[in-house]
């Protein structure tokens, strides 16, 4: 198995690190097995470590006024998450639970906000990371604001697919289709009838196995499109979208409510 430090060079934000700063945060972490259906953390807890997920699914959750539950994302391999409330120790303002039995990366909050505090640079590149999470939720934000359930679970379906230029994949879905309904926005019957218009754009479905046969097709109805040069001018070298530009997008929706799908 890779050490701690090597699996958190494969994460967005670790990457960057200066080497003495990541043997450090390395050293202090563990590794860790947790079952399906263990809660990491609940919404309103107090942070005591921060995760990196390396292999399995993991789902953050929120909660409303009547105490029901909503998937807020779903996360996969090489990611870390809620990373602002342990730098600011904050409260989560999530919850987060493994989906399907996970290894995960335990930073102790302490030593994580020490390293952090006495290297500048590393703020700095933290700050890259938070934007970078930032940046997803923005991008949720458009997608309800902007597509239908259909298209938006195309988008979805795409970003499983694996390689980009690909026609055609085959796999199965991380999450059972209760919660992927809740983090696309919408009723389980939505979710079948958009699966239902799927079809169309050669969508077929066996349960949890997912055949795409025309990604092209898909990719256009979804409004998914490859990268073009105006995209690709918005990231920097290291393929990241610049923090201004992130920040710029989620003050611009912060005050904009999703519409119903």
């Amino acid at each position: 198995m890779p050490s701690i430090e090597a699996m958190l060079r494969m994460v967005p934000g670790f990457d960057q690190l200066a080497s003495p700063v990541l043997e450090h945060v390395a050293s202090v972490g563990d590794i860790v097995e947790v079952p399906q259906g263990e809660v990491l953390f609940r919404e309103g807890a107090m942070p005591e470590s921060l995760y990196v997920l390396v292999e399995g699914c993991v789902i953050l959750t929120g909660t409303t006024a009547d105490a029901s539950s909503a998937v807020i994302d779903i996360l996969g391999p090489n990611t870390s998450f809620v990373l602002a409330n342990v730098i600011t120790d904050e409260p989560y303002q999530m919850g987060a639970g493994v989906v399907t039995t996970s290894m995960l990366i335990r930073i102790p909050a302490v030593p994580m906000r020490a390293a952090v505090t006495a290297h500048p640079a590393a703020a700095m590149v933290m700050m890259r990371a938070l934007s970078a999470e930032l940046g997803a939720m923005t991008r949720q934000v458009v997608d309800l604001k902007m597509r239908i359930a259909a298209q938006r679970l195309g988008t979805y379906l795409l970003n499983l697919a694996g390689e980009p230029t690909a026609t055609q994949a085959d796999f199965r879905l991380p999450v059972n289709k209760g919660l992927l309904a809740s983090w696309l926005g919408c009723r389980a019957e939505n979710l079948s009838r958009a699966f239902m218009v799927l079809r169309a754009y050669g969508v077929e479905t066996h349960g949890s196995r997912v055949q795409l046969h025309d990604i092209p097709r898909l990719r256009s109805y979804a409004g998914a499109a490859l990268p073009d040069s105006d995209a690709i001018s918005q990231v920097d070298a290291a393929g990241r979208p610049p923090v201004e530009k992130i920040l710029g997008d989620a003050f611009r929706l912060r005050s904009n409510r999703p519409r119903e799908s």
